[in-house]
């Protein structure tokens, strides 16, 4: 069965950290672009970060360029997404999705930045 399942989100306070993982099943993450995307209530899913096949090239939205770092173990098939200097507007349902001849979504974990 092709998945993907996010894992770490919850509850942190501005300035503080968050690791979210995404778990692939079915399919060989190495092989695929993989990617994170964020939905604020109210508003469209945005791409975060992207992480290259093979090479592992990696890609930022300006808003977190320097705050958020996506990786890659290709033994654990998992990809991740660290986030450190964490804000309230990076409050969002993060989403995990793998694309090269079709394209796998995750369900989705929430991240909630508030003191």
């Amino acid at each position: 069965q092709v998945q993907l399942v996010e894992s770490g989100g919850g509850l942190v306070q501005p300035g503080g950290s968050l690791r979210l993982s995404c778990a692939a099943s079915g399919f060989t993450v190495s092989s695929y672009v993989m990617s994170w995307y964020r939905q604020a209530p109210g508003k469209e899913r945005d791409l975060v970060a992207t992480i290259n096949s093979f090479g592992g090239r990696t890609n930022y939205a300006d808003s977190v360029k320097g705050r958020f770092t996506i990786s890659r173990d290709n033994a654990k098939n998992t990809v991740y997404l660290q986030m450190n200097s964490l804000k309230p507007e990076d409050t969002a349902v993060y989403y995990c999705k793998g694309q090269s001849w079709r394209v796998v979504w995750g369900q989705g974990t929430q991240v909630t930045v508030s003191s």
